[in-house]
C-alpha cells in the first residue's frame, strides 16, 4: 500500500505535481493521475483503487477544486475512513484562496497560500508528520515502485527560466475563471486552430490583464514566457527579436533585424514549453509573420480587433458580469454592502478599468462606497453637462479618472504634469532617466522634482495610489486610456505645451549616430517613445526642428535594422515636417530627400529613388552651388541609382563627378575620396574596363589601410571588391588570398554567422 493519494483537479495540475515529487523526494510514495494512469485505462476503476490503496489523501484545495464534480467524492471516501481525524487520512492543503464550508470547513488544513518554495516545503513535511519520525535519508524504495517523472517539477508560481513580463500580477484580479478556463483547455488541446488565441474587447475591459493572469498562473507549464508589445509594427518586431538574445541564439547580434526574427521563429517552431503574448495587436498581418510554424507552445494576442479569422480562435471579452464587479469591489475596499456595491458598479458599466480605477480612488482618500457613488453621479452629470462623450472610450473611463485627477493636482501638482508629460508618449516602460536627460524642456513644477530622487517619488506616489500608473524603480507605465483622459482634459495650449516637452526630451535622448550598431539598445528601447512623441508633435504642429531630427533618426535606425518599409514612413513623415517649416527647397529638406531615396533604392524603387536623388542635387546646387561636398553626396547617390537602372554612362560619369568634388574638398586620400573611387571601380567593372577597376579598387584598399590599419572591415569591403577583378583577369591566386583576408578581417570584427563572413567563406569554398 502507497502513502498518499494526491486529490486535485485539473487546474491546479502544476501543485499536485509538485506536492508528489516533494513527498516523494522525502521518501514517501504516491499515486497521482498525471502520473499513474495511463492512456487506455478505466478512469472510474483506477481512481477507486487509489482511494482505497493509499494510507492517507492529500486534498489540493483551490475554488476549482471544491466546484469539480469528481473531486468531492474523492476526499469524500477518505474522511468516511476516518471520520474523527485520528489517523489523518485526509489531509487539505490550500494553494489558492477559498472559503471552505460543510465537512472541510471543520478540518484542519495546511495552508501553503503566499508561502514561497522552501517555507511551502517546510510546511508540507510537517504537516504530513503523524506520530514518527521523518527519515534522516532516502528510503529504498520497492522495485515496482518508480518516479515515472524525471525532470523536477517547478515550484507552482516560480517564474520560468526565460521569462519577460513586463508587469506585475493584479492582486485585485477577480472573476474570469471561465475565461481562464477556456483558455487552459483551448491551448492545452494540442489542436493546431486552438494554440493561438485572439483575446477581443474594448478598451478597459480587461484583455491585458486577462492575458496576464494566465500567463502568471501558467508559470509552471512554460520554460519561455515573452510579452511582446504589438501596437506598432518597429515595437513588435524589436521586442519579439529580444527573444535571441535570452535564447543566445548565433543570430542574436546580426545587423538585419529580419534574419533574427527568423531565427526566433524557427527556433521556437522546433522548441515546447513556451508562451508568446502579443499585446495590443492592431490587425493579423502585423502578427501573422511572427507565429512558429508547428504545434509546439501557445500564443496570446490581445486586441480591440475582431477579425482574426484564420489566424487565432476568438475569445471575446465582455465587462464583468455584476457578481464579478461587485465582488471585486469588496475585495478591493474591504467594505461589505453589497447592495450599495451593485449600484456602483452598475453606475461604473461593470466596466474593469474604472471599477480599479474607483477601488483605487477609495482606498487611497478612505471614502466609503455610498460616498463615491453620489460624487460619481454627480461628477459624470456635470462632466457630460459640458461637452459630448469621447468616442474612443466609454464615458464611466472618463468620469472616473476625472475624480482621479482632480484629487492627485490637489496633492501634487507635480505628479498631475508628469501624468500630462507621460500622456504623449507611449504607454509601457517610459523610462524614468528621460526626465533628468530633458530636464531643460520640463515646466518648472516638474523640472524642480526630475533631479530629486526623493521629491520625484513625492510626486509619483498620489498616482501610483490611485492606479494612474504603474510605476518601478526605472520605468513607468500609463494605460492608452489614460492617456487618452489626460489629453482630453487639457486645452490646446497646454496640449501643445506637453507634446511640445515630450517630443525635445525624447529627442535630446535618442543617439545621434543611430545607425552605429552600439547605439541600438538605446534606440530599441527609446523607438516607440520616438513614434509616440513625434505623432502627437505633428498634429499639433510643434517643435519642428525636434522632431524632424527625431524622426530622420529613427529612420536611420530601422535602415540599420533592415525594416525598410517602416523606415519609408518615418523618412515619408520627416520630409513633410521639414517641408513645411522650411519650405520645399531649403537644404535641411535635401537630407530627407536624399534619405527617403535611398530607402526607395532597397525597397526596389528604382524611379522613386531617381526623382528623390535628382531633387536633392537640384536644391543643393542652388544652395551651395556645383562643387559642394553636399553635391557630391547626392551626385554619388544618383550614380548608384542610373547604375541600377541600367545607365552605366551616365553613371560613372556622376562617380567622376562626385570623385572630382571631394578630391578637391578632403584631397586625394580622405577616407571620403575612398568610397567615391570604390564606386567608380564597380561602374567600371560593369563596363567591361577590368583594369580600370582594379586600380580604383587598389586606391581605395591602400587610401583605407592607411587610415584605418590592415584589419579594418571598410579594409575588408575593398579587398573583397579587389577580389572580382582578379578573378576575371585571371589570377585565381590572388584572387584566393585577396578571399582569406577579407573572410580573416570579417570573421575577427562581424562574427562567423554574419552574411558578409558568410558570403566570402562561400567564395572562397568556389575556388577550391
Amino acid at each position: 500500500m502507497k502513502d498518499f493519494f494526491i486529490s486535485y483537479n485539473s487546474a491546479n495540475i502544476s501543485w499536485a505535481e509538485w506536492t508528489a515529487w516533494t513527498l516523494e523526494e522525502a521518501g514517501y510514495t504516491t499515486v497521482l493521475q498525471a502520473w499513474d494512469f495511463r492512456p487506455g485505462s478505466n478512469f472510474v476503476h483506477k481512481m477507486q483503487r487509489a482511494v482505497s490503496e493509499t494510507e492517507r489523501t492529500i486534498a489540493i484545495l483551490s475554488p476549482a477544486y471544491l466546484d469539480a464534480l469528481y473531486t468531492q467524492p474523492e476526499w469524500e471516501a477518505a474522511f468516511a475512513r476516518d471520520p474523527t481525524g485520528e489517523k489523518g487520512t485526509l489531509l487539505p492543503v490550500r494553494v489558492q484562496e477559498c472559503d471552505l464550508k460543510g465537512l472541510l470547513f471543520a478540518i484542519n488544513y495546511l495552508d501553503l497560500v503566499d508561502l514561497n518554495e522552501t517555507a511551502a516545503k517546510e510546511a508540507l513535511l510537517q504537516g504530513i508528520s503523524r506520530e514518527r519520525m521523518k527519515p534522516s535519508v532516502e528510503p529504498q524504495f520497492p522495485g515496482d515502485v518508480r518516479r515515472s517523472v524525471t525532470v523536477q517539477p517547478r515550484f507552482p508560481g516560480a517564474l520560468p527560466p526565460t521569462w519577460n513580463v513586463p508587469h506585475n500580477r493584479n492582486p485585485n484580479f477577480t472573476g474570469r475563471e471561465e475565461h481562464l478556463a477556456s483558455l487552459k483547455t483551448a491551448l492545452g488541446s494540442g489542436k493546431p486552430a486552438a494554440l493561438t488565441q485572439a483575446i477581443h474587447g474594448l478598451g478597459g475591459v480587461g484583455k491585458t490583464q486577462l492575458a496576464l493572469e494566465y500567463a502568471y498562473r501558467s508559470t509552471a507549464e512554460y520554460d519561455i514566457v515573452w510579452w511582446v508589445r504589438s501596437e506598432e509594427p518597429v515595437t513588435l518586431a524589436a521586442d519579439y527579436a529580444s527573444i535571441a538574445k535570452a535564447l543566445d541564439l548565433p543570430e542574436k547580434d546580426d545587423a538585419d533585424q529580419k534574419l533574427i526574427i527568423q531565427a526566433v521563429k524557427q527556433w521556437l517552431g522546433q522548441h515546447p514549453k513556451w508562451l508568446l503574448v502579443f499585446d495590443n495587436a492592431k490587425d493579423q498581418a502585423d502578427v501573422n509573420d511572427y507565429l512558429p510554424q508547428g504545434k509546439t507552445g501557445h500564443v496570446l494576442i490581445t486586441s480591440r480587433n475582431v477579425n482574426w479569422r484564420g489566424t487565432a480562435t476568438l475569445l471575446d471579452l465582455k465587462v464583468l458580469v455584476r457578481k464579478e464587479s461587485v465582488d471585486f469591489l469588496l475585495k478591493r475596499t474591504g467594505y461589505t454592502d453589497r447592495e450599495i456595491a451593485d449600484a456602483l458598479a452598475d453606475a461604473l458599466g461593470d466596466l474593469p478599468l474604472a471599477l480599479e480605477q474607483a477601488g483605487a480612488y477609495m482606498e487611497a482618500t478612505g471614502r466609503s462606497l455610498p460616498d463615491y457613488l453620489e460624487m460619481f453621479t454627480k461628477r459624470k452629470n456635470e462632466l457630460w453637462d459640458r461637452a459630448e462623450p469621447p468616442l474612443d472610450y466609454p464615458d464611466t473611463v472618463a468620469t472616473t479618472w476625472n475624480i482621479a485627477f482632480d484629487e492627485v493636482k490637489q496633492i501634487s501638482s507635480a505628479g498631475a504634469d508628469l501624468l500630462n508629460l507621460c500622456a504623449f508618449l507611449a504607454p509601457d516602460d517610459i523610462p524614468v532617466e528621460l526626465l533628468n536627460s530633458g530636464v531643460q524642456y520640463l515646466p518648472e513644477s516638474l523640472a524642480a522634482v526630475a533631479g530629486d530622487p526623493l521629491a520625484f517619488d513625492d510626486a509619483v506616489d498620489p498616482l501610483r495610489c490611485y492606479s494612474l500608473v504603474e510605476i518601478t524603480a526605472e520605468t513607468i507605465s500609463v494605460h492608452s486610456l489614460v492617456q487618452a483622459v489626460t489629453r482630453n482634459r487639457l486645452d490646446r495650449e497646454e496640449l501643445k505645451k506637453w507634446a511640445e516637452a515630450a517630443v525635445r526630451i525624447v529627442n535630446k535622448a535618442f543617439p545621434f549616430d543611430s545607425d552605429d550598431v552600439g547605439t541600438w539598445p538605446v534606440c530599441s528601447r527609446l523607438l516607440p517613445h520616438a513614434l509616440a512623441a513625434a505623432k502627437h508633435a505633428q498634429a499639433l504642429d510643434v517643435a519642428s526642428d525636434s522632431k524632424g531630427r527625431l524622426l530622420n533618426h529613427t529612420g536611420l535606425y530601422l535602415k540599420g535594422r533592415a525594416q525598410f518599409a517602416e523606415e519609408k514612413k518615418i523618412c515619408e513623415r520627416a520630409l513633410a515636417i521639414d517641408e513645411a517649416a522650411y519650405g520645399p527647397d531649403h537644404p535641411k529638406v535635401a537630407i530627407r530627400v536624399n534619405n527617403l531615396g535611398l530607402v526607395l533604392k532597397v525597397l526596389g524603387d528604382l524611379e522613386g529613388a531617381k526623382k528623390m536623388f535628382g531633387r536633392a542635387l537640384a536644391i543643393d546646387e542652388a544652395a551651395y552651388g556645383p562643387d559642394h561636398p553636399d553635391v557630391a553626396i547626392d551626385v554619388n547617390n544618383l550614380g548608384g541609382v542610373l547604375q541600377a537602372l541600367g545607365d552605366l554612362e551616365t553613371a560613372k560619369k556622376m562617380y567622376e563627378r562626385a570623385l572630382a568634388i571631394d578630391e578637391a574638398a578632403y584631397g586625394p586620400n580622405h577616407t571620403t575620396v575612398a568610397i567615391r573611387v570604390n564606386n567608380l571601380g564597380n561602374v567600371l567593372r560593369d563596363l567591361g574596363d577590368l583594369e580600370g577597376a582594379k586600380k580604383m579598387f587598389g586606391r581605395a584598399l591602400a587610401i583605407d589601410e592607411a587610415a584605418y590599419g590592415p584589419d579594418h572591415p571598410d579594409v575588408a569591403i575593398d579587398v573583397n571588391n579587389l577580389v572580382g577583378v582578379l578573378q576575371n583577369l585571371g589570377d585565381p591566386e590572388g584572387a584566393k588570398k585577396m578571399y582569406e583576408r577579407a573572410q580573416s578581417i570579417f570573421t575577427e570584427y562581424l562574427g562567423e554567422d554574419h552574411p558578409n563572413t558568410v558570403a566570402v567563406q562561400n567564395s572562397l569554398d568556389s575556388l577550391s
